[in-house]
């Protein structure tokens, strides 16, 4: 168990932590969230043994073994696969002493060696970093390359292969997904969804919260208070502690000030000075409970576009990708023909390298198409957002001074007015940008785009440097921006809230895609699973025709690999089926005890709650007759796969 008792500690003057306390047990997976600055680095130094307590106590198993992701990268010459395989510190230690023992020609101590590399699943090692590498989005090819060939992005993925392959009892995760697209997310959920130790994550992704952690840990004034439940749970729980702390803090109030009435008119009296003295002790007496304070909510909009052409673009044949230094084309996404409507909301689903990137710097025009014809509706206004958005702004140039150029004309106190709807007020206004964090200059890149009033949005992964509410100001801007959006984000919440279509650009093509996000999560898995299975299958028969060179083996083999993709064609919408109704039922029985819970309370039944009561009833109703229809088709769906698979 993790336990921190009375726990303080300051980081110079600063007081991060002041008398807190907080467990957690075994197995837990736990979200750690806060405003920037309030300590979860911090927090992560101390369960590492890096910075210890000025005041109360930390304790932990001393036994337990601690992965985390490194934020270097050495540019070393070792494979990607040997690299993620030295995170297994203990098993390169074994293989360390099997090469001492050799060199020296010591069998005794070469056997005990080797069984333990057995006993730590060493012969299975590189497969299961493989797996992890090509789960997080690396190819098979790339797994062979030197760290030193791959840029900062996909370093930092070699360093979360090297955290996940450390056999650990408590895994600390910094911003895991800052570097992932969807594939990797989802891939990665899967993974720590079966991790059997304690998760301390550390995320701006609320659906990867969600989706994760059963925990969630709240820094804020200086506390870490613990709740029970995914990060949606605790923005519930949250919302009712206020709600109940300004409810009893209005009535204390109410209280203190009748107390001091009669303090004031009776302290005088000498018939009435004991009664008065009496309250003037309830007074100092009692512990008063301090107003709820939430901070205030950062929210903007989006200003109303000058036009609303349709169709807003069109795209003809076109072949989007880049020419080389000798002239050749680069091809990436082919085939593109698209009219891009005014009003639809688009989000473009797939893995990194597809292209999706590249598409949209066509849509944008920075990149011209290789072939084919882009035709632009009158009075078009792209408003563009690159994830490499934050390195066009100047460092030594103010906020101010960068809205500037785009309006010279517009007085100052309007600039000044906008940029303080963005929390660019006052001397922060007239600042250099150049020690803004990483999210300060999101927000700034934003506020340039919204100045120019786009009626077309083309956003590539906006939230990367976003905390958790300035996600949600952008995810409530963008639900209520009037004009057209093409949306890429690793951030379902995000996806979900502002989009209503999707596609899918993969194999250098640009589709539909038919189904949601959850949809879209299932078919990733069954992918990944599909893509393992055959893997196995080419090394299996490989390794068979090696031995014994036996076509007609391999034949057999091909022949089952068709039967089991032929099963799986039948069976995934069978299971897509399942999965839906399952998901149904799941809210309708949570719903069905709330409905319970109302009929049985004996408040229900008073005059003042007939017509709620009525409601309660008639939906109980439904709600049960649905889940009575959703059972017959659960079981109808399951007995339909029996069949096929028998």
């Amino acid at each position: 168990m993790i336990r921190f008792n009375q726990f303080s500690l300051s980081r110079g003057t600063k007081p991060l932590f002041e008398d807190t306390s907080f467990t957690l047990n075994p197995g837990e997976k736990a979200g750690l969230i806060g405003a920037n600055g309030a300590g979860k680095s911090t927090l992560f130094s101390v369960l590492r043994g890096e910075l210890h307590a000025d005041g109360g106590d930390f304790s932990m198993p001393p036994s337990w073994r601690i992965a985390h992701v490194a934020q270097e990268t050495p540019a070393v010459d070792r494979s990607a696969l040997d690299y993620t395989l030295d995170g297994d510190t203990h098993l390169r230690a074994i293989e360390a002493r099997i090469a001492s023992a050799s060199a020296a020609h010591d069998g005794a101590a070469e056997a005990e060696a080797h069984a333990a590399f057995a006993d730590a699943d060493g012969y299975t090692a590189p497969a299961r970093a493989e797996t992890l590498l090509l789960g997080l989005g690396f190819t098979l090819e790339q797994t062979r390359e030197p760290v030193s060939s791959f840029s900062g992005g996909w370093r930092m993925r070699l360093n979360l292969a090297q955290a996940l392959m450390c056999p650990s009892d408590l895994l600390l995760l910094d911003e895991p997904t800052n570097h992932l697209d969807l594939d990797a997310i989802v891939w990665l959920e899967d993974w720590l969804g079966r991790y059997p130790g304690t998760l301390v994550v550390i995320s701006h992704d609320r659906e990867f919260l969600d989706s994760v952690c059963n925990v969630t840990l709240h820094l804020e004034n200086r506390q870490v208070k613990r709740y029970g439940g995914n990060y949606s749970q605790f923005e519930v729980l949250r919302a009712q502690q206020i709600a109940l702390q300004q409810s009893a803090y209005e009535k204390q109030q109410r209280t203190v000030a009748h107390l001091q009435s009669f303090i004031d008119r009776f302290k005088a009296k000498a018939t009435k000075a004991k009664q008065a003295q009496s309250r003037v002790k309830a007074l100092e007496k009692m512990e008063l409970i301090a107003p709820a304070h939430a901070s205030s909510p950062f929210t903007f909009e989006f200003r109303e576009p000058d036009a609303a052409p349709n169709p807003m673009m069109v795209m003809e044949s076109v072949r989007c990708g880049y020419r080389n230094d000798e002239g050749g084309e680069i091809p990436i996404v082919e085939g593109v023909t698209l009219s891009i409507q005014n009003g639809q909301r688009i989000g473009l689903l797939g893995a990194n390298g597809q292209g999706k990137s590249t598409l949209i710097k066509t849509l944008a025009q920075t990149l011209e198409p290789l072939s084919g014809g882009v035709r632009e509706g009158k009075g078009l206004q792209i408003g563009y957002f690159a994830q490499h958005q934050l390195e066009t702004l100047r460092p030594d140039d103010s906020p101010l001074q960068h809205l500037a150029r785009l309006a010279p004309d517009t007085r100052e106190q309007e600039l000044r007015d906008f940029l303080g709807s963005f929390n660019f007020s006052g001397d922060m206004a007239t600042a250099k940008i150049a020690p803004f964090s990483g999210g300060e200059k999101a927000r700034l890149a934003l506020a340039l785009i919204i100045w120019q009033k786009p009626n077309l949005l083309l956003l590539d992964e906006p939230t990367n440097h976003l905390d958790l509410e300035t996600r949600h100001a952008l995810t409530m801007a963008l639900a209520q921006f009037e004009g057209t959006l093409i949306l890429v984000s690793h951030d379902r919440h995000l996806l979900r809230a502002t989009t209503d279509t999707f596609m899918l650009v993969a194999k250098h093509r640009l589709s539909p895609f038919d189904g949601d996000l959850d949809d879209y999560r299932d078919w990733l898995l069954q992918h990944a699973a599909e893509t393992r299975a055959a893997a196995k299958e080419a090394g299996s028969a490989a390794s068979g025709e090696a031995q014994d060179g036996g076509p007609n083996r391999k034949e057999q083999r091909r022949q089952e690999a068709q039967e089991r993709q032929k099963l799986s064609h039948l069976t995934r919408p069978l299971k897509s089926r399942i999965a839906k109704i399952e998901k149904e039922m799941e809210k309708l029985n949570a719903e069905k005890a709330e409905l319970d819970t109302l009929v049985a309370d004996p408040a229900s039944y008073e005059a003042a709650m007939k017509a709620k009561l009525t409601e309660t009833i008639r939906r109980q109703g439904e709600v049960n007759t649905r889940l009575e229809t959703l059972e017959m088709e659960w079981l109808e769906a399951h007995e339909e796969l029996e069949q096929i698979g028998s």
